[in-house]
């Protein structure tokens, strides 16, 4: 079997295959062999059917179009195996199949085109001597005080109002029923904007769209306003996003927050005893939100060093690579929804699917460069993981996740992955210079890269998504 190759654009191959003449008349009488003995005709026992008839049954045209896509996809494995290249997914067909089975003559020879993608090939400009900078994080002095308020507000006890008016403080119940009207429509009702017996703290307005929670405040128990709102121009719905609308909102009961004093005996039975004083949990809290800090800063070290790797790599990337790290991160996200309780399958159907693909192409695609980009690393380095040290780590989580049934194979590959990037990410900070400037300082998000940007829309995905599921659970 004759193969010609042509390197195409996108990291794909294109194979230019000549099937022998044995192979064509094999293809076709096994085709006629297999319908002998599956065809169901009347008057005909099972496998019992004479070839004539089922020439005339079938017609010689689809007998050989049925030859044909058992040859095509035989022969490209094939070839492939024969050239030995490492394809990644399926495989495109670049001739046309109706003309193919015109031009198929069993016992002749037959030349068909295909594609196949394949691993590309990774250039790095440079990856020494970069010169980056990272936000360092610092421990907000104020956080341990705000944390403790927070709990003193969980702890609270909750006493009923009925003598003045709602204040931000309190915990509100209530109903409403959200109204809007479209240009050139009649009034009808928000997608998903009723909700009767509905919890809510009056200083929470994270939740709302503005003004709903403000428009609370200053109501009476068994009062009922009706509120003029208006949608932001980004609102993820796109039916009432930069709409006007009206909420007619009652008040049903209302309570606020009695809360204990902070001291020793607070901190023990929030702590469960853990910790007997305010003090040892003051320690306690300012010790984890300067790990936290710290955490943070390597974080953004981290992405600080692959941002600037980026902008070092060409590569271009096949489809199949996009399309396996999109439906990668659509898996991750659905998992993490699924894990607060949400449910998945009104949002992810094959409807919305494709537009939340879009949203996180760049995202993708920017994942895939970092990934190559560092992998190039390693081998122009020689950067490789010790397998004694491997072997302790696979140990020790073993040891910690003994109750758990854990895929011992499946560790061993992922922990691999990760020791093997976080020797590659401190190669090329010791072999470049990073300097470590104040939070905040670096570009505003208005001024981000196109990576940034990326970054930004696959976490939309996840923000949309989670926000039409709550939606949806609230009407």
């Amino acid at each position: 079997m004759k193969v010609t190759q042509e390197k195409l654009p996108a990291s794909q191959i294109g194979l230019e295959i000549e099937i022998t003449p044995e192979m064509t008349q094999k293809a076709y009488e096994q085709a006629i062999q297999k319908f002998m003995r599956q065809a169901n005709i009347p008057g005909f026992r099972k496998g019992k059917v004479p070839r004539q008839v089922i020439l005339q049954r079938f017609g010689s045209e689809g007998m050989k179009a049925t030859a044909l896509e058992t040859l095509i996809d035989d022969c490209l494995k094939q070839a492939l195996k024969q050239e030995n290249i490492a394809s990644l997914g399926n495989y495109q067909l670049r001739s046309d199949f109706s003309e193919l089975v015109t031009r198929y003559d069993p016992g002749q020879p037959l030349v068909f085109k295909a594609a196949v993608d394949v691993q590309p090939e990774v250039i790095l400009k440079q990856y020494t001597d970069l010169s980056i900078k990272a936000e360092e994080v610092k421990a907000d002095p104020d956080k341990v005080d705000q944390t403790l308020e927070n709990y003193r507000k969980q702890m609270a006890t909750l006493v009923p109002v009925e003598d003045r008016a709602a204040e931000a403080t309190d915990s509100a119940v209530v109903s409403y029923h959200g109204r809007f009207t479209p240009a050139g429509s009649e009034e009808e009702d928000v997608p998903g904007g009723q909700a009767e017996d509905f919890s809510l703290d009056l200083d929470d307005e994270s939740r709302f769209i503005p003004g709903f929670i403000a428009g609370i405040r200053g109501m009476k128990v068994g009062e009922t306003k009706e509120l003029d709102v208006h949608f932001p121009d980004d609102y993820f719905n796109e039916q009432v996003k930069g709409q006007a609308a009206k909420f007619t909102i009652t008040l049903q009961d209302l309570k606020e927050r009695e809360l204990p004093e902070l001291d020793d005996e607070f901190a023990s039975e929030l702590t469960e005893g853990e910790f007997e004083t305010l003090a040892a949990l003051r320690d306690h809290l300012e010790k984890r939100y300067q790990d936290e800090a710290e955490e943070q800063t390597k974080a953004n070290k981290e992405t600080a060093i692959l941002n600037a790797l980026l902008e070092q790599v060409e590569v271009e990337l096949p489809e199949t690579l996009v399309d396996q790290e999109l439906n990668y991160m659509l898996s991750q996200t659905a998992m993490q929804l699924q894990q607060q309780g949400l449910d998945i399958r009104k949002l992810f159907t094959q409807e919305n699917i494709p537009q939340l693909k879009a949203r996180s192409r760049g995202e993708a695609v920017d994942r895939i460069k970092r990934t190559l980009a560092l992998g190039e690393v390693a081998k122009q380095e020689k950067i490789t993981v010790d397998e004694a040290a491997l072997e302790e780590k696979v140990q020790s989580v073993m040891e910690d996740l003994a109750d758990q049934n854990i895929d011992g194979d499946r560790l061993r590959e992922v922990l691999t992955e990760e020791m093997l990037k976080e020797q590659i990410l401190t190669w090329l900070e010791e072999h470049s210079t990073l300097e470590l400037v104040p939070e905040g300082s670096l570009e505003p998000p208005d001024a981000a890269t196109e990576s940034d940007e990326s970054e930004e829309a696959a976490e939309e995905v996840v923000e949309v998504v989670a926000e039409e599921v709550v939606e949806e659970a609230s009407s």
